[in-house]
This record gives C-alpha cells, structure tokens and sequence, in this order.
C-alpha cells in the first residue's frame, strides 16, 4: 500500500455497551483510547484497551459493543493479549485469562486453573492448544484439559517475562524480556521437544527486549525494545534499524504481514511499511496517524489497522485514506483516577491525565489544552459552595462553573505548587501540600505552617479534616491544631500504629478516622483509640487510601479493594467478588444518589449502589452512544 492522500473521514459512529450483567449492581467508566492490542476476525476488529476494556467493532456497520468488569465476565479491565481461535476470543489480562465465545465467557485463574500467574502478557493460538505468555511465570499451553508451564526453571526458556508469541507450523516463538532488556531476555523456539535460544551473545539478535513477533513463510520478523527489527529465516540474519535503512524508531512495538510487505509499529516516530527493497513511513507530520506510538497492528487483506498508545485510539487505513475511531465509551480522560468529589448530582474525577465532571449524561473535561487548570495531574478535590477547589501538581485552582483563578508559588503564597490535600473550613480553605507544610488562605491573606516555624514534625501534608474548631493534618503523625496549640500524636506517644498518615474523615458524631499507609484504620472518639486491621477486622490491606462517610458507612478505599464499615459488619469489594474495577482504590465518594465512586489506579472508574446505579434521576441501562474522531 502507499499513501495517495492523507483525507480523513469523519462519521457517525454507533456504540453498545454488552447487555450481559456480570454485576449488575455496578458500572465500570473507562478510557479505552489507549489500545494495547488488536485481533482480526473477519467481519469483527476485537481491541484490548489499557486499562479500558475490551471492544468488538463491527467493521461494516463501525458498531462498538464495550465489554468491561462489570458488565461481562472480562477479569480486568487491562487488556494486554488477544487470539482468536475459530468463533472464540481468548483474552489476557491484567488480573486472569478469558475465553469469550459470544455469549459465554469462561474464566481462568491461578485459583481455578493451572494458569501459573494471572498477569497475562502474549497469547497465540496452534491447533487446539493456547499458548500463555505470563508476566513473571515463563509460558503455559493448554489444551483445553491440560496444563503444562515452561519457565526458567525446568526448561530452557531464558526468562519468564514473556512479551511476545508466534506460530510457525509446529514451532512456538518466545519473545521475553522488558521493553530496555536491562534484566534479561531473548527469543526461544520451541518444537514441542526441543528448545533454541538467540541472545544478544550468541546470535546477532540486535537487543535483548523482544517486543513483537511475525513470521512469514519460515521466517521470523522481531522487533525488538532498542534495536530495531530483525529477520531471521533460521541461518541468516538481517538487521534493519535506523543507521541502515528506513526504519523510523529502534522501538519496534508491533509488526503484521501482508503479502510481500511488513508492517512495522515503532514506540515514538510512527508506522513504517517495508515491501523487501523500500520503505514508506507515515507518522503525524505526513499522514492522517492520530500520533506517533503504534502499540498494535492488524491487517485483513482491505485495510491495516492499528491501535495507538498515548489515548490515540484506533486507526484503519485503505492505502489512501485514514479513518480514525474514538475507542472509549466515556468521556473519562484517564484511568488513574486518584481523587473524588460530589456535588449534588455532578460528580467531580480527578485523573493524571486532567478533570472531569459527569451528571449521570454529559461528561465535561478540563484539561491544558481548553481552560485554566494548573497542572493535568489532580490530586485533590474540594467542594466549596458552588465552586470546585482543585489541587495538582502544578498548583492550586478555584473553579466556579466559568472562572479559573490559579494559585502558585510564583503568584501567591502557596508554599509548595505540588497539593496534596484539602479542607473548607469557616475561615477560608488549609490546603497541605507535598514540601511545603500546611497554608491557609482566607481569600486575601497566606498563613503558612511548617518545621520552621511550628510544631509540625514533617513538611508533608497527606490528608487534613477540620472537627470543630480544630484542623487535624496527616503527615508523618497526627497533628492537631486549635488556632494556638498544636498537639501531635505518633507512635511513641499514642496509639497511633503507624506514623504516616494518608487519609482522615470526620463522621456525624464528630468521630476521627484516621487512615495510616501501613497500620490500618484508627477511629478516635475524643477519648478512646480503636485500631482496625487486617489481623483484627475485616479491613483488606493496612494502607488505606481514602475515607468517605455516607451516614453510618465508613468506606475505606484500599490496595485491596473498597471496604465498607457499619461499625459492626465489614462488608469488602474487590475484582474478585464484584464489579469493582480494579482492587487498588485511591478514591473513595458517596453521590446524593447513594452511588458509591470508587477511583482505582489501573481500571478507570466505578459506581455501585445495592439495586442499581442511579444516573440522571434513573437506573441506568448500560447502553450508550460513541463516535469517530478527528485526530
């Protein structure tokens, strides 16, 4: 193929989220526009999403159907590998591997199967067997009875970081190794009896990271993590980088073949195609590619396909012209969703990717490129009336509905731009920040608390709640503050099980809770010191996150899913047992719907209420609308 214009097209474009209710109770929210993965069939493009999900596209009608955690039986939401294997797709994941056969999922875990490790990096289909490519565990196959794990240890294989796989008649391709190769690698062959090892040492493999694999007619392309591609036809080597030839990037991160040309995905310049004698190489200054990190390719014989890192999303181009496809249902920017807030029925999301707000329809972003924020990275939010308090990386921003005022080390005095946490009082905001101790600010006036001038035992403030008249403030100890007297509580002096302090929350009954990053829960009554643990409670993990208070309910965001306590009964949400996108919840908050939004680190958003997520004054119905896009 070769690019005759560089037109892009636009259109409508319909999108079905599944009907299937793994967990009815739930709503996962994700950006899918980051694509890992793809695998043609047929009629049917399927996408691995990082961190969104899986989507089928139907190339004729350009239908989406999203299938996610909680709507389907997908174990996560981190699609790393696709293969498919007649009318079935299998699928690995972050968190387990699937088999999706259009209506029946089947799931796969080191706690039901012979799956040595449910970190699911590369799979690849031969005859009746699958092969399994894990994170850390070498390779199994799996015959649909059977399971037989290759590693370092009793076989062969050079690491058990596996990275890519490909079928050759009766040969495996093992591509192992991280994407620098720093702590290993290399490519294996395996006939089913023996095994071939090709190193940087003993072979001309250019690098040790293989990244990607294709063969074509007894010959294996690789690319590898820094050294360009490789061709290897089982003698002779020919090495193509960027010294010797057309080859953009040394990054090589997908390869497909069509006919007599090779179609090569580097990491950072772009798509190449190699036709044998010539080059041709497509990137943004030249083409209609919505960037230049190519994570993934597909070919079928009309069109090459290929899935971009960065939020590019997905592309198809006819050898003329490109078309490209927004692959998220929502409008979440990104799916480290580190902060939460609520204010009535619009819901606040902060990402490390920008700011989102949701009212149960229309989802609004605010990002560098179209208003005020300081910093795309948010760590905190705070509802103060009608306006929104905003806190990044990059400094402090207030928000009313039109309006950015920003607040920084250069033009106020913020004392440190990196803001870590947030508190409304009476007297104005006390915003805790990463270095530079606790402010607070009246509207006018700046008066700043750190090491220097107070009895603050550390300048990094975590977490703050005002009870009363006092501030409470996390940070390596429990300080409280009167206006006055400052009175700090650690491990040598109190019940306090673990000094650094992370999270606080203040319940009706003016009750602290106290969130350490390693000691569990403390609940302190004014008087009374009760710790909840993992040795002592129902609490999943000791590092707690975030706290939200609904009423009665304390829900107690963890590394190990989202707890909810009642003061007698702890009731836990994790990947396992519910919808609950991903087990490390950062955030935690309660809508006026009594939705509870749980901000996750690796799985986007989720939403659960017991009898259904209300949105929009109603239970929603899981279906939505999506869109081409013009990159």
């Amino acid at each position: 193929m070769r690019n005759l214009s560089t037109l892009f097209v636009v259109g409508a474009v319909a999108c079905w989220s599944n009907s299937f209710a793994q967990y009815a109770d739930w709503l996962n929210f994700t950006n899918g526009q980051s694509v890992y993965v793809l695998a043609d069939s047929g009629n049917e493009l399927w996408i691995g999403a990082c961190q969104g999900g899986l989507i089928k596209f139907d190339k004729t009608t350009e239908e989406m159907t999203f299938y996610n955690h909680a709507n389907s039986g997908l174990p996560h939401n981190d699609v790393y590998a696709l293969a498919v294997d007649g009318s079935d797709i299998w699928i690995g994941t972050w968190n387990g591997l699937a088999k999706f056969d259009g209506s029946q999922w089947t799931t796969f875990y080191t706690s039901n199967s012979g799956l040595p490790e449910n970190d699911v990096r590369a799979l690849a289909v031969n005859d009746n067997d699958i092969w399994i490519g894990t994170g850390r565990s070498g390779v199994a196959k799996f015959d649909g009875t059977t399971w037989k794990i290759y590693s370092t240890s009793n076989s062969a294989l050079p690491y058990n970081r596996i990275s890519s796989l490909a079928i050759d008649g009766n040969n495996v391709w093992i591509g192992t190794g991280n994407f620098h190769g720093t702590e290993g690698g290399g490519l294996a062959m395996f006939d089913g009896a023996d095994w071939r090892v090709y190193d940087t040492r003993n072979s001309e493999l250019p690098h040790d990271a293989v990244m990607s694999l294709a063969t074509d007619n007894g010959n294996i392309w690789i690319g590898t993590g820094e050294g360009g591609l490789a061709e290897f036809d089982g003698t002779n080597w020919t090495i193509h980088d960027t010294t010797n030839s057309g080859l953009p990037d040394n990054a090589v991160t997908a390869l497909a073949i069509e006919g007599s040309s090779i179609w090569v995905g580097t990491g950072e310049n772009g798509l190449a195609e190699f036709d044998g004698s010539h080059w041709a190489v497509y990137d943004t200054t030249n083409s209609g590619r919505p960037g230049n990190s190519v994570w993934s390719l597909a070919v079928d014989g009309s069109h090459v396909w290929m899935g971009f890192g960065e939020r590019g999303g997905l592309a198809k181009f006819d050898g003329s012209e490109w078309t490209g496809y927004d692959t998220s249902h929502c409008g979440l920017p990104g799916n480290h969703v580190v902060a939460l807030a609520t204010n009535g029925s619009t819901r606040w999301i902060g990402t490390t990717s920008g700011l989102a707000t949701f009212d149960g329809s229309k989802w609004t972003v605010y990002d560098a490129s179209n208003s005020g924020i300081p910093g795309e990275n948010v760590n905190v939010l705070e509802v103060d009336g009608s306006d929104i308090w905003v806190g990044t990386s990059d400094g402090l921003a207030r928000f009313d509905g039109l309006d950015w005022t920003v607040y920084d080390t250069d033009n106020s005095g913020l004392p440190d731009n990196t803001v870590r946490s947030l508190a409304v009082g009476d007297g104005g905001i006390w915003i805790g920040t990463y270095r530079g101790g606790v402010a607070k600010f009246d509207g006018t006036n700046w008066e700043v608390y750190d090491t220097s001038n107070s009895e603050m035992p550390h300048d990094e403030v975590l977490a703050l709640a005002i009870n009363g008249n006092d501030l409470w403030i996390g940070t390596w100890g429990l300080v409280k503050f009167d206006g006055t007297n400052w009175t700090v509580y650690d491990e040598s002096n109190s019940a306090l099980p673990y000094n650094r302090i992370y999270s606080l929350a203040v319940d009706s009954n003016h009750i602290l809770w106290v969130g350490t990053y390693g000691g569990g829960l403390v609940e302190i009554d004014g008087t009374h010191w009760t710790v909840h643990d993992t040795t002592n409670s129902g609490l999943p993990d000791d590092l707690v996150w975030d706290l939200a208070i609904d009423g009665n309910r304390k829900l107690v965001g963890t590394p190990g899913g989202l707890a909810e306590f009642d003061g007698a009964k702890w009731t836990v949400y994790n990947t396992s047992n519910s919808g609950l996108p991903d087990d490390w919840v950062f955030a935690v908050a309660v809508d006026g719907s009594g939705n509870i939004w749980s901000g996750t680190w690796m799985g986007g958003l989720g939403a659960y209420r017991e009898g259904g997520v209300i949105l929009k004054g109603r239970r929603e119905l899981r279906r939505s609308t999506g869109r081409r896009f013009t990159p």
